[in-house]
């Protein structure tokens, strides 16, 4: 238009129109031949032009179907809060019931658990056992009324447990360890009374038995860190529940001292081990005594000779 517009006389207007007819009719053609050529590629764009749109405007469509959902879903929540709330509490405390379950029914098999642990000596288990009961019967089970007869024999049990691991704790000390001594006199009698010309029984050397203090290092007396060393070794004991808890007194004695230790019995242990210590060590002797007396009675000796028990 700007061509045609810029044209002197009509007859410029004329040919400048059949020069520009002529250049859009080439045009056309050449469009056509190269469609022609590229039929398939021109096809295969638009249609993958097509199905790109079409996803979008889905895409475009979805999405704003989330916003809305996510725009609803807002406003009941806003409105349900309350409820929400009620019943999140309500699950936190139906979950608290079912602990709650779980331990009282645990805590009622505590009774033959402790009676089997007692049968088999394995106080320190039993001491952890009923510690536990009676620490969950006096806290969060306080208040449940059926476990109150349950709560009064744990409790019992509780303050007597000290007693019986204090008269083990004594068995240990001074009769176990004796009883060795005592043996060894049956023993060499035995021998001696075997021979037709038994020389007489030397005295027996009593400085290599073992006793719970010698199976302490004598440096921990007397270094700074001997206590906490000890301490430790108390702390890590534990019972081998495959072997016999018996088997190794001192090993078995701090278990005891560590059961008492977690009953908070120390002050009454050391009590009673200083009250009986007189009257334990009379028995010693007694025992010890009576012993002698009848190996040598067994060896035929007379209480005249000169090497009768003394």
């Amino acid at each position: 238009l700007r061509t045609l517009s810029t044209s002197d006389d009509v007859e410029d207007r004329e040919t400048e129109k059949g020069r520009l007819e002529e250049a859009y009719e080439k045009c056309d053609r050449d469009l056509d031949e190269l469609i022609v050529q590229h039929y398939t590629e021109l096809t295969t764009a638009i249609r993958t032009y097509q199905s790109i749109t079409e996803r979008i405007t889905n895409s475009r469509n979805k999405i704003k179907q989330v916003k809305e959902n996510l725009l609803s879903c807002k406003m009941l929540l806003h409105c349900k809060r309350d409820e929400l709330r009620k019943l999140w509490i309500e699950g936190i405390e139906h979950k608290h019931v079912l602990n709650l379950l779980d331990e009282i029914e645990n805590i009622k098999q505590v009774p033959q658990q402790l009676e089997q642990c007692m049968a088999g000596k394995r106080y320190l288990t039993a001491t952890d056992v009923l510690v536990s009961a009676v620490d969950s019967l006096e806290g969060p089970l306080l208040q449940v009324e059926g476990l109150s007869d349950l709560r009064l024999e744990l409790h019992s049990k509780k303050m007597n447990l000290h007693l019986v691991l204090i008269d083990e704790l004594h068995r240990h000390l001074y009769i176990k360890s004796t009883n060795r001594v005592g043996q060894r006199a049956k023993d060499r009698a035995r021998i001696g009374s075997l021979g037709k010309d038994a020389s007489p029984v030397p005295l027996m050397d009593v400085t290599n038995l073992s006793t719970p203090r010698k199976f302490l290092k004598t440096s921990q007396f007397s270094t700074p860190g001997s206590s906490s060393m000890r301490e430790s070794s108390l702390v890590e004991m534990k019972e081998d529940t495959e072997l016999d808890p018996e088997e190794n007194s001192t090993v078995f004695m701090g278990i005891l001292i560590k059961g008492l230790a977690k009953l908070k019995k120390i002050p009454e242990t050391v009590k009673a081990i200083q009250d009986r210590l007189e009257q334990e060590l009379k028995q010693i002797v007694k025992r010890s005594t009576t012993q002698v007396a009848d190996s040598g009675y067994q060896r035929g000796e007379n209480i005249s000779q000169e090497n009768q028990p003394r």
